[in-house]
């Protein structure tokens, strides 16, 4: 009696930690609501549209209400800001990522939204 209570709170407890502890997907990629993350900015399809084509092969499309972003086109920066609808954009990079593992996919590159609260020059221009 005392090995099977035993074996069911070892098993609740490994289960626990393996659905609390996954702050990443499959393939590596951020779970988190609020990021930092680092590129190169570009003019989107419109004056007030931004695209950051990050370091890691990510591209994020940017908005903030707080912060002027046409100024820093060109430059590398680092930006801070939240995940626009973050359950939604982790469901859709896992099912990415699945795809990606049944090889129906060429590339697996994370693409989301940003909502900026804070920028940082890195360089005044991008790397080539």
């Amino acid at each position: 009696m005392k090995i099977s209570r035993l074996a069911l709170a070892l098993s609740l407890l490994c289960f626990s930690a393996v659905a609390f502890a996954q702050d990443t997907t499959s393939s590596g990629k951020s779970k988190a609501e609020h990021r930092t993350l680092t590129g190169c900015l570009a003019q989107g399809s419109s004056a007030d549209k931004f695209v950051l084509n990050a370091n890691d092969g990510s591209t994020w499309d940017l908005k903030s209400d707080q912060i002027s972003l046409s100024d820093r086109v060109g430059q590398t920066i680092t930006v801070k800001g939240k995940v626009e609808d973050s359950t939604l954009h982790n469901m859709k990079e896992e099912t990415k990522d699945a795809a990606s593992s049944a090889h129906m996919t060429k590339t697996n590159d994370e693409h989301g939204t940003l909502d900026v609260v804070s920028v940082k020059m890195v360089s005044k221009s991008c790397k080539q």
